[in-house]
């Protein structure tokens, strides 16, 4: 047995294996509503192996969408939308959480394939972002910084979305605070500039994300995993870096968080020296000083770079992207390629093995002579 496709359990919820799918965006909800396309999309992972999907950053208040084209999970009428794709993950055998955000001054900008840069105009179908203070993103408007009632009414909206995300079927929810969205704004003093309670010292800079994952675990029920995403690092000099992060993850420990998922960079432009597995060894960094499990995201591409990575002792589990998209079936693909004796396989020439039984995998449904069963 590989460390990739050993089970994992965080409280009392067991995941198959290791290589989960981590969240991205894909921009295509009308009003917050996941489709047809999300159905497939994450369906399709489902029935490819994966031990977790992480559906996208979907917003816990309508101005805390990245772009109009994102989920949601403010509304009750998410719900049964959410629920035709749980619904269908599950039926899979697969596990499937949902990333609950804020995009704070980062909200309202064009999707990425509109064609347009920038924030959307208020004529537009866009809204007036909010943040820390008022300094804009480059490139994007600038935001009304926030009251302190403003503040501190955030983590009732992500308890709230949370209570949805359960009746919709999800098994997990990860709070994003990373990539320059709210939560990260705060924490980090490159965009935190505030001296009531939210600012100044890093224990007010963390206050935000601390209240809001209390809010949400108490309302997450106890045997289901609560995830929170960081970016390690802002890869500049005066903003937050891997020891910083690391200090944040170690306190939260103490409030309910099962597994720290650990990203890089987004608050403000920066040079990253982007290259194989390049956000590894932060993940380490933070598993080590924080005592929590982790993830490692950040092309890790290989079944066999994979596997190192959680041999190494340098995570517990790997989140793919990129390579997810281009292969649906990566775990698949790469159990076959480990020798892993499990369930019935696609074969590298496009034929089929049977190795082991569905009573071994829990996946379904079974590849079997060209065809899903």
């Amino acid at each position: 047995m590989t460390h990739l496709f050993s089970p994992l359990t965080l409280r009392g919820t067991t995941f198959a294996n290791r290589a989960w799918l981590a969240p991205m965006c894909t921009y295509s909800a009308v009003d917050g509503h996941p489709d047809d396309w999300h159905l497939v999309h994450l369906g399709a992972r489902a029935a490819g192996g994966f031990g977790l999907l992480l559906a996208e950053a979907t917003a816990v208040v309508p101005e805390g969408r990245i772009s109009p084209r994102d989920t949601g999970l403010w509304d009750d009428a998410h719900v049964a939308s959410w629920r035709r794709v749980t619904d269908f993950v599950h039926a899979r055998g697969t596990r499937v959480g949902v990333q609950l955000a804020h995009a704070g001054r980062k909200a309202s900008t064009h999707a990425p394939f509109a064609g347009v840069d920038g924030s959307v105009g208020l004529d537009d179908g866009g809204w007036a972002a909010v943040g820390p203070g008022a300094d804009a993103f480059p490139g994007y408007a600038a935001p009304t910084a926030m009251t302190t009632e403003q503040v501190a009414a955030v983590p009732a909206a992500f308890a709230a979305a949370a209570r949805r995300a359960l009746a919709a079927g999800f098994d997990v929810v990860e709070v994003h605070a990373a990539h320059g969205y709210l939560l990260h704004q705060f924490l980090s003093p490159l965009t935190n500039t505030r001296d009531d309670e939210y600012g100044g010292s890093p224990e007010n800079r963390a206050r935000l994300l601390v209240e809001t994952t209390d809010a949400v675990r108490a309302v997450w029920p106890d045997e289901l995993p609560l995830l929170v995403r960081v970016s390690a690092t802002d890869w500049l000099p005066d903003g937050l870096d891997v020891a910083d992060v690391a200090a944040v993850a170690k306190d939260l420990a103490g409030h309910g968080v099962d597994l720290v998922d650990v990203s890089s960079g987004g608050n403000a432009p920066a040079t990253i020296p982007v290259g194989p597995g390049y956000q590894v060894p932060a993940a380490r960094t933070i598993r080590e000083t924080s005592g929590l499990p982790v993830a490692a995201v950040g092309l890790v591409t290989s079944p066999e770079q994979a596997e190192q990575v959680l041999v190494d002792g340098s995570a517990d589990a790997v989140l793919l992207g990129r390579v997810a998209l281009r292969d649906p079936s990566w775990p698949l693909r790469a159990a076959h390629r480990l020798g892993v004796p499990t369930g019935v396989l696609p074969a590298e020439d496009g034929g089929s093995d049977v190795v082991g039984t569905p009573e071994v995998t829990g996946w379904q449904p079974q590849y079997v002579r060209g065809a899903w069963r």
